[in-house]
């Protein structure tokens, strides 16, 4: 299978590079349509988001980078070669939820709502850039049999495309694409519970992603490692606790009240 969808020449544009954008765009329709209906300032949520996943994408480099610095430091310019894979999730999150405190904090504005409203269209986002891995043949499992593929019912475009240097490999990018998306509908239907509480979306989104990503990434073989762990999975229980800690400790009060209030021009406060 051609990791390249479109060779023009003077350029080339990945299967990879497309299904991120894909995510960033499907993600970023889900979270204004939210935006809208909070009636919250639409140049608030853009000029956070604009940064926000610029800092995001070069977190989530520099994550996979430094860990595989024995290789880079070998080829320094493959650093800045994102189309061929090496984001990590993890790294992008963390520095994404760094920028958004910064932010959040000089416009007064509370953190916690702010990452409750983007949690379901980051959610989708992770859905379909996982696709991007299958294409650039990443995030596989161990070798495994045709017959076996074949009895997941997967279509054949998949079964081949997990045929990776002569040996078919278990689809562990599926299997976390399938998670998130639903992840992402559990996170629709959560929103609409009148009870929900400021915070709780976010702590479920840090439950459900580690859940799975902890399993899902035991079965994985080209994991980052930090010695002989596996560092998605250590990250995931932190984040799991961090989740469970938001969905139950969360402030008492309506979801989403007084997202802020401008009581000036250019300023945002509750």
């Amino acid at each position: 299978m051609s990791r390249v969808a479109l060779d023009l020449g003077f350029i080339q544009i990945y299967w990879y590079s497309i299904f991120i954008f894909l995510g960033v765009l499907v993600g970023l329709f889900v979270v204004f349509r939210e935006v809208r209906r909070q009636k919250i300032n639409e140049d608030f949520m853009i000029n956070l988001l604009f940064y926000g996943i610029i800092i995001g994408l070069i977190g989530a480099r520099l994550y996979y980078v430094l860990f595989n610095l024995d290789y880079y430091t070998k080829y320094p310019l493959e650093i800045f070669e994102i189309w061929n894979g090496g984001l990590a999730i993890h790294g992008g999150i963390i520095a994404a939820i760094i920028w958004i405190f910064f932010y959040t904090r000089k416009y007064k504005a509370k953190t916690l709502k702010v990452l409750d409203i983007l949690a379901p269209g980051l959610m989708i986002g992770q859905s379909i850039g996982r696709w991007g891995n299958f294409f650039n043949g990443e995030a596989f499992g161990a070798i495994t049999t045709r017959a076996a593929l074949e009895k997941l019912q997967l279509p054949d475009f998949i079964i081949e495309g997990m045929k990776i240097d002569g040996y078919y490999r278990t689809p562990t990018f599926l299997y976390e694409s399938i998670w998130t998306f639903f992840g992402f509908l559990a996170l629709l239907l959560l929103r609409r519970y009148k009870y929900v509480k400021t915070g709780q979306l976010t702590g479920f989104y840090f439950m459900w992603y580690s859940v799975g990503r902890f399993f899902i990434e035991g079965m994985r073989t080209d994991s980052l490692m930090l010695g002989s762990f596996r560092i998605a999975q250590i990250v995931s229980i932190v984040l799991f606790i961090i989740g469970l800690l938001l969905f139950i400790f969360s402030k008492k009060g309506s979801r989403f009240d007084n997202l802020y209030k401008e009581k000036e021009k250019n300023e945002i406060r509750f």
